[in-house]
């Protein structure tokens, strides 16, 4: 029987390193960079020492903007052992995305790498902080940003204004323990430990703030709902920033003393590699990493025969790419529902659960969490087999949202329960599937048409690599059906012949009226297809190609 844990992100990792302090626990297979427990969990006592010597202390924010570079989570855990919140930035963010966040989370020290091809970090920051560039670290006063009083850097190199984290780690070395032992005294499992900004796919983005207790349980059962053990190593290919990394993988570890083997940046080689090299036995991943793994020219080549199990979230998930992977790369796939408000998880299928289960639906209740379908007008429970927004309530739930109490009570209402703004459907076996997300409805001359049902329909049409389907504007109708089909490699196919595929099979008012060939899906930063964007381009390709929109 299951019980939920009280400790602290701090009590698990001193645990392990206690209990198994030489097993690996951190592993970069690509550059064959490996910390055991005991070895990590002294990293991590050091650069939180050093971040208390900079002025960080208990429910100070800390932002990190990272890929998953091997501090990443050395940054994480020294912030959760004092009692600081750490602010997790969605790497794909511009400038003023980073500016909103910096001021609206009341950030105190910001960790920062390099950053992406084609964003540099540490110039926005100092875009955002021309004081970096005439102070000394540790002395900034910014008329902007009058919180923000540190930047570190993470890596070796040195920058103007900016610690970096050979520094860090130094003055956490020759700062006196007292302080850091009674900060980690103070900490309990109930503290935030972790602020999420929402993808921001509408409105502005909004900071989900996560204790110990929500995402160290969350991900303690997701891994027993795959049967982890100490022996078990995940390939983590998903972005740490967001749940799906520091949740499902990273507290999926910490709570079952297993491996983690980190890619830095998603790279379906690298991903293959890794699994192969480190014997992995569970792979994460929304469905497009999965599609260019399964695609790549050199899949043959690697051995994933140790692979057992993993998880396909982060969006929904085609059948039939569930079925390809589970058949050519040997691993029972489950998924995982819920959202970040969710810590995520609200449901999950089992490893052992029968295909049909795994492939059709996102599984049953996780335990201690009460799932409800609930009708969205009158806000009550509806019968098994009719279509409701998908809610829960439970130790899963956020705090709130940091400063937006109005915003919190939109989401949680008078009794409790977490609305996802996701329609689904409860069956008779308990389990649920997901139809749609209430504001992805197309509603076609009042007609109300749900994209899954015909993204599903749509995949087995030979040729079709991957489908998205969203609304198109219309002056006659309000809105019309547009498909975005990524085909195979090889395949050709025009919009009439995916029209006369449909006719016969599908109610005439589904059947795309738009068809458009693209070669990717405009994504966030955590691998979520932004269904706004498609509606905006399929305006943008009707101009292209000459298309009226009617």
């Amino acid at each position: 029987m299951y019980q939920l844990s009280e400790r602290t992100l701090g009590d698990w990792l001193e645990h392990w390193a206690q209990v198994s302090p030489d097993r690996e626990y951190i592993v970069y297979s690509d550059r064959d960079l490996r910390f055991t427990w005991k070895q990590f969990n002294d990293r991590v006592d050091d650069m939180a020492r050093g971040l208390i010597a900079i002025g960080v202390t208990k429910g100070t924010h800390v932002g990190l903007w990272a890929q998953n570079v091997p501090d990443w989570l050395t940054f994480l855990y020294a912030c959760a052992k004092i009692g600081a919140v750490c602010i997790t930035v969605n790497t794909n963010y511009k400038q003023n995305e980073l500016e909103y966040l910096c001021k609206d989370s009341d950030m105190h020290t910001l960790c920062l790498t390099d950053g992406t091809w084609e964003s540099n970090y540490v110039d926005m920051t100092y875009t955002m902080l021309p004081e970096l560039r005439e102070c000394q670290r540790g002395h900034l006063e910014s008329k902007r940003f009058p919180k923000l009083k540190n930047v570190v850097y993470i890596g070796q190199e040195k920058y103007r204004g900016m610690y970096n984290t050979a520094e860090i780690l130094l003055l956490g070395e020759n700062t006196d323990d007292d302080e850091f032992l009674r900060l980690r005294k103070s900490v309990t499992c109930h503290d935030v430990v972790n602020m999420q900004y929402t993808s921001g796919t509408t409105g502005f983005p909004k900071g989900v703030m996560l204790t110990h207790y929500n995402i160290a349980n969350d991900g303690f059962l997701t891994g027993e709902h795959m049967k982890f053990t100490q022996d078990d190593k995940l390939c983590v290919c998903v972005p740490l920033f967001h749940c799906f990394g520091v949740v499902l993988a990273t507290m999926n570890c910490l709570t079952h003393g297993c491996t983690e083997v980190v890619v830095e940046r998603f790279d379906p080689l690298v991903t293959l590699a890794s699994v192969h090299k480190e014997r992995c036995t569970a792979l994460y991943g929304v469905p497009t990493m999965f599609i260019a793994e399964l695609n790549h020219p050199m899949f043959d080549m690697f051995d994933l025969s140790c692979l057992r199990t993993g998880i396909m979230a982060g969006s929904l998930c085609p059948i039939e790419l569930m079925r390809k992977v589970e058949e050519k790369m040997y691993l029972h796939v489950t998924s995982v529902y819920g959202l970040t408000e969710s810590s995520p998880g609200m449901s999950q299928t089992r490893i052992d659960d029968p295909d049909e289960v795994r492939y059709t639906t996102v599984g049953r209740d996780y335990e201690f969490v009460d799932v409800k379908v609930l009708d969205p007008e009158t806000n009550k429970e509806v019968p098994v087999g009719v279509q409701g927004e998908m809610c829960c309530k439970g130790f899963n739930v956020m705090k709130g949202y940091y400063k937006n109490p109005e915003a919190t009570a939109e989401v949680i209402d008078e009794n409790g329960y977490l609305h996802s703004g996701d329609l689904g459907v409860k069956d008779e076996n308990g389990n649920y599937r997901i139809t749609g997300r209430i504001k992805d409805m197309i509603i076609r001359g009042g007609e109300n048409i749900y994209p899954r049902e015909i993204e599903e329909f749509l995949y087995h049409l030979p040729g079709v690599r991957d489908v998205q389907v969203a609304g198109v504007p219309s002056r006659k109708y309000g809105e019309e059906v547009g498909a975005f089909i990524i085909l195979d490699e090889g395949a050709k196919l025009t919009g009439e012949e995916v029209r006369d595929w449909c006719r016969g099979k599908i109610a005439r008012y589904k059947i795309p009226k738009y068809v458009f060939f693209v070669k990717e899906y405009p994504l966030t930063g955590s691998g979520k297809i932004q269904k706004f964007k498609l509606r905006e381009l399929s305006l943008k390709l009707c101009a292209e190609q000459g298309i009226e929109v009617i």
